[in-house]
């Protein structure tokens, strides 16, 4: 797994635990709803660490609460 498929799967996942919609993410991170639909985009390979800490803010967690996961530990190196 990519780093940017295991930052889609993680916001996903959370958005499900608390029951909130892409929309309503992009509107507590206060970014445009295109911004959330584009990340999860399979033709889209990288995101901004801006972006991603917006969403985080939005959620009212740390980078660090976001990317403390064993999908994080155990992703592959991107070099190829």
């Amino acid at each position: 797994m990519f780093v940017k498929d295991a930052v889609v799967r993680r916001f996903m996942d959370i958005c499900r635990q608390r029951g909130i919609k892409a929309n309503e993410l992009a509107n507590l991170a206060g970014v445009t709803p295109s911004t959330v639909y584009s990340m999860m985009s399979e033709k889209r390979r990288d995101l901004s660490i801006i972006t991603i800490k917006k969403l985080c803010d939005g959620l009212d967690m740390s980078l660090g609460e976001f990317f403390s996961t064993p999908e994080f530990d155990a992703l592959e190196q991107e070099i190829r």
